[in-house]
């Protein structure tokens, strides 16, 4: 079970799709029930069922089996949002990030406006706006999910635009040119960026507090307050561990 603020989401794990029904609705009945002691209820109409596979079953037929809570029936859906997360059955990050381009989109069309071609606002406002704006929306899941090369493609094509604005240089100009103008590193550069940070952010935190720092093998650095320094000599203060 995994929860944050007022979402929940229970995981199970056996060797049929109606073991992971019945499992998961007899967790949702004991869950509701400490609930109610403390008066909180959940809204089943947003309840959302998907079966994962594992790679090696990933061709095996799809759950058609629903599950039922509270007299309503809720079918295996083809993907299922979790903090902005898109989870599919087969773990494909093209959905994830199709849906993320396609905010990125959005964004962009709101401020194309504050700097049309030759006019607007200066390039550094424009860079700005890109690197804490568009970027995040863009890139948001890229510290989990790798993206295919067909939609690393597609995200590239999104980001020359995104450059070109920001610089208000000609379409012609070569792509290399537009990253280093526009200060924005290719979409690749960012993408096997965004990982690194995650993992940075797991090594240096106290295992008392990140579970997933204190899952890292023994023989990794001390697991004292001080883990992980040799790794983060030469970073910025900001990365260094925390007491």
């Amino acid at each position: 079970m995994i929860s944050y603020v007022d979402n929940f989401a229970l995981r199970v794990a056996s060797l049929s799709y109606h073991g992971n029904i019945r499992r998961l609705q007899d967790l949702f009945d004991k869950l509701e029930r400490k609930a109610s002691r403390l008066g909180v209820f959940f809204s089943v109409a947003k309840t959302e069922l998907i079966h994962c596979r594992t790679p090696s079953r990933r061709h095996s037929p799809k759950c058609l089996s629903h599950s039922q809570i509270k007299g309503e029936l809720f079918h295996p859906g083809d993907s299922v949002p979790w903090l902005g997360y898109w989870v599919t059955p087969a773990l494909d990050p093209a959905a994830h990030f199709s849906r993320r381009l396609a905010l990125a989109h959005g964004a962009f069309a709101l401020v194309q406006p504050l700097s049309p071609p030759g006019a607007g606002l200066p390039p550094d406002l424009c860079h700005r706006l890109a690197t804490s704006l568009i970027a995040p929306i863009l890139l948001y899941g890229a510290d989990l999910f790798t993206p295919t090369v067909g939609t690393t493609t597609d995200l590239d094509t999104f980001w020359r635009k995104v450059q070109r604005w920001t610089t208000n240089c000609f379409s012609a100009t070569p792509t290399g040119i537009r990253s280093v103008e526009s200060c924005l590193p290719p979409i690749s550069l960012l993408i096997t960026h965004r990982p690194r940070l995650a993992a940075l952010r797991v090594v240096c935190s106290p295992p008392r507090v990140n579970p997933a720092t204190a899952r890292l093998h023994s023989s990794f650095s001390s697991l004292t307050a001080y883990r992980a320094r040799p790794l983060t000599r030469r970073l910025s203060c900001v990365y260094l561990p925390l007491h």
